[in-house]
């Protein structure tokens, strides 16, 4: 077997892997070593080793026997997270041990084997986020999961099977066009009051809009920054003029108002409501 660097060989391992998968490579103990000391290999705990650039809650977790679950692991997956927690969630798989000194850690023992450096699969990571969270947060990672073809067929039916009864529900809520976690929110707080909105409706002279209510109320709810919510501002005005000529009423609510200040929104499109907006005639 022929000699090779342990930095090469973790790069051609995926950043992280351990001293039996490294020895398979042709890195010796003695390069190992080496290579720590000189700090272009890390080592989390004993038997274990790392690039340097590895993200540190990765590092973490592996310092403690598991690979990185939850929340933190979703947004990394690439899915639509309302929050990650400060608390570190550690997935060990269905027969891991946690190394000591972890007090500051929540523990995910779910089906599967964790290995270091290697994130859970995406339906184990919801079910975490189903266990640890709310119904908002899991909805909207779910149907993140939905829209970007992160969860098979399979994956969803292992998920169902073992979601907490009073979560199952929002299997079948779930849609697989909401742009964001932001729509997804909102569709299920209307849910939560009665109200039934349509999604991704199409417009003839205004284009597609996020949620209509009735005959005619509009709701648009915004993600983008502000630099890009600024660029936009002129082209989402016109819009909003174009579907006016038509006869709707406009609504428009940022991530901040949503996620921050959320009985406010309620509060208008219950006015709305109130006032019937939503039902006068079409011109």
């Amino acid at each position: 077997m022929s000699f090779m660097a342990a930095p090469a060989a973790l790069h051609s391992l995926g950043r992280m892997a351990r001293t039996a998968e490294l020895t398979r490579l042709g890195v010796t103990e003695a390069e190992l070593t080496r290579a720590v000391r000189a700090g272009t290999v890390v080592r989390p705990r004993q038997g274990v080793y790392a690039l340097p650039d590895c993200s540190d809650d990765l590092l973490h977790a592996a310092s403690h026997g598991g690979t990185l679950g939850c929340s933190a692991a979703a947004k990394m997956l690439g899915l639509w997270i309302l929050e990650v927690p400060e608390q570190h969630h550690i997935w060990l798989g269905d027969a891991g041990t946690p190394r000591s000194g972890c007090s500051d850690c929540r523990v995910h023992w779910d089906e599967g084997t964790a290995e270091v450096g290697v994130l859970p699969p995406v339906h184990n990571v919801l079910l975490q986020i189903a266990v640890c969270t709310d119904e908002d947060t899991f909805l909207a990672a779910f149907e993140s999961a939905l829209r970007h073809h992160k969860i098979s067929s399979g994956g969803i039916a292992w998920l169902r099977s073992r979601l907490p009864r009073r979560r199952r529900w929002l299997i079948d809520f779930a849609r697989s066009d909401a742009d964001s976690g932001l729509e997804s929110l909102f569709r299920l707080r209307m849910h939560r009051l009665g109200i039934t909105v349509r999604c991704q409706v199409s417009i003839r002279t205004v284009g597609e809009v996020d949620f209509v209510i009735g005959d005619r109320l509009i709701v648009e709810v915004d993600g983008r920054e502000n630099h890009e919510r600024e660029k936009e501002r002129s082209r989402d005005l016109a819009r909003d003029v174009a579907a006016a000529t038509l006869g709707y009423d406009t609504l428009r609510f940022t991530y901040a108002m949503i996620v921050h200040h959320w009985k406010s929104v309620e509060s208008a499109i219950l006015a709305k409501i109130a006032d019937r907006a939503h039902l006068r005639p079409l011109h």
